[in-house]
């Protein structure tokens, strides 16, 4: 059933306050809709009211000469004011023609009052009217919203929700899905229907980079008011629905669609995490891909099926996310939690992965969360583009779900065929490794430098030797002295050897530097920063990086050590 949601003009004109009334000029626009009502005795009220208010007064303002109603009037239909009423009498004994003419032009209503009215009567009869509308709206909003729910959890929940959301609004519906046919209702003509489609995607075309949490977009077109609504979850806009109205839509209408955007969204979320957990199974092949079992072309082809061509067609990188805290008992999680959790963190990840033009193939071992992102190339760098689907790492963690989860990820080179999975893993296992020491959350293998060799000889011993013979006197002193000669010979060489530049880093001024690289002279011996000599330091004091990643502290940016150091 159809409900009342807001007063109009010509139902106030029948309330029995304004039996004495006369509409004297702007019929044609009886059906704006009141929102308050206001008394003003003023002409200057540029801040003072909002829009689709009825405005009352005895015409005392217009002092000012036979220009002052017109301007009154004008300043109103410029602030969107739904109507006037002005009584009649001895400061205002008639209604010029100019401003019936004015009103008519406008559309905009002008009601007159042939006696002495109570204004105060109006007001609170208006009031209680416009409030008890609006508390029938809200029960009306929220029966209609429970309805949408319900019909999610049917078979075709999408469709019967366009129906209700038609029944209840009377506005031709558009819900056009990215992957899929789009759904008009109710149906049109092909003819119809296809100018419609080709409208509305203009107007989808509107809503790339809008969140679906936010507010639809409203476009007036052809005398019709367009309203499109993003459709999605997690950050990610999976549909649009556009509703097109015959007349301006109103709160309730605003309200009730973005209810419908939500619970569709809904069950387009249920649906993906049933295809994730679907995927998850289906992907098992990858696990042994990874492992360097799948190595042949037709055993690989069966395995991944009409996909393969495709695939084997696209570089890829291979992406590894751990969970650090996955089995940490202070958070108290059970199995089926984890279970959870780790469904929903590749459910973002795959959105963000979509979202930067890659096609991600997943699988989970243990803590660790694997991606086979295949590149659907862009005119960004693929590089690029995995930094920031992977730089979403921090933003997952602002998730209620995620927040408490220690996330690191380590990235290998790019894979021309599927066979070269097992290397890509490996690579990225070993950037991975190498995140504390890097101190960075997104570690990519190609950036590693010389630790791409060092990981190799971490066999337990000959690193740990290494560093010993080119380092040991360091250490030792630091040990025994509590003195931080090995962390300045690192600042010190990572600045190509710029004494400015390595004290306002260290935070000391140059004679304390001085005294230290002094002392390191005595202990390395004096030619230490002899070409050969100087590789085997920097190789070492790296090897000791990778080996004891908390041992060096982490030094601030450069432009507040310089503040510092000034002050």
């Amino acid at each position: 059933m159809e409900t009342e949601r807001s007063l109009t003009v010509g139902e106030a004109l029948r309330r029995p306050l304004f039996e004495g009334a006369e509409l004297a000029a702007g019929a044609a626009g009886l059906h704006r809709r009141i929102r308050w009502v206001h008394i003003l005795e003023i002409t200057n009220f540029d801040t003072l009211i909002h829009g689709e208010e009825m405005i009352l007064t005895t015409g005392m303002g217009f002092a000012g000469g036979p220009d002052s109603p017109l301007a009154f009037m004008r300043g109103l239909i410029g602030r969107q004011a739904a109507c006037l009423c002005i009584e009649l009498g001895p400061k205002f004994p008639e209604v010029p023609s100019e401003l019936k003419e004015l009103a008519d032009r406008h559309a905009f209503p002008l009601i007159v009052f042939l006696r002495t009215v109570r204004y105060v009567d109006i007001t609170q009869d208006l009031h209680s009217a416009i409030i008890n509308r609006h508390h029938r709206m809200l029960q009306e909003l929220e029966r209609l919203s429970r309805a949408f729910h319900r019909m999610t959890l049917t078979s075709q929940g999408t469709l019967n929700v366009l129906k209700l959301l038609h029944k209840s609004t009377g506005a031709q519906l558009v819900y056009r899905p990215l992957a899929g046919k789009p759904t008009c209702f109710p149906p049109l003509r092909p003819d119809e229907q296809n100018a419609l489609l080709e409208q509305t995607a203009a107007h989808a075309l509107k809503t790339e980079g809008i969140k679906p949490d936010s507010a639809p977009l409203v476009e007036e077109r052809d005398g019709h008011h367009c309203v499109l609504k993003p459709v999605g979850a997690l950050d990610q806009t999976w549909a649009t629905l556009l509703m097109v109205c015959p007349q301006r839509p109103g709160e309730f209408e605003y309200l009730l669609l973005d209810s419908a955007a939500l619970s569709i969204a809904q069950e387009l979320l249920r649906t993906r995490y049933m295809e994730e957990r679907k995927l998850f199974s289906e992907n098992r092949w990858i696990a042994e891909l990874l492992g360097g079992e799948l190595s042949d072309e037709k055993q690989l082809r069966v395995l991944v099926g009409l996909a393969y061509k495709k695939l084997s067609e696209s570089r890829f990188q291979v992406c590894l996310i751990e969970i650090d805290n996955l089995y940490d008992e202070a958070l108290g999680m059970n199995e089926q939690e984890w279970e959870s959790i780790r469904l929903h963190l590749s459910l973002l990840l795959r959105s963000a992965f979509e979202r930067h033009a890659f096609r991600p193939l997943m699988t989970m071992k243990n803590n660790r969360l694997v991606i086979l992102a295949f590149d659907l190339k862009s005119k960004i760098p693929a590089k690029i583009r995995l930094r920031h689907a992977l730089a979403s790492l921090d933003d997952l963690q602002a998730d209620e779900k995620l927040k408490d989860l220690k996330l690191a990820a380590g990235i290998g080179d790019a894979c021309e065929q599927l066979t070269q999975a097992s290397r890509g893993y490996q690579e990225a296992a070993q950037a991975l490794a190498l995140h504390t020491c890097c101190k960075l959350p997104v570690v990519f293998y190609d950036e590693l430098g010389v630790f791409q060799l060092l990981v190799r000889l971490n066999d337990g011993s000959t690193l740990q030797q290494f560093v010993r013979d080119n380092l040991g006197p360091l250490i030792n002193h630091d040990h025994n002295k509590g003195s931080e000669l090995l962390h300045t010979l690192k600042v010190y060489l990572d600045h190509d050897g710029s004494k400015q530049l390595a004290a306002q880093r260290l935070f000391i001024v140059r004679q304390s530097l001085y005294y230290r690289l002094d002392k390191i002279a005595e202990l390395l011996g004096e030619h230490y920063m002899a070409p050969e000599n100087r590789i085997a330091i920097q190789v070492a004091l790296r090897a000791y990086q990778m080996l004891y990643p908390d041992k060096f502290r982490h030094v601030a940016p450069a432009g507040t050590e310089r503040k510092v150091a000034r002050g």
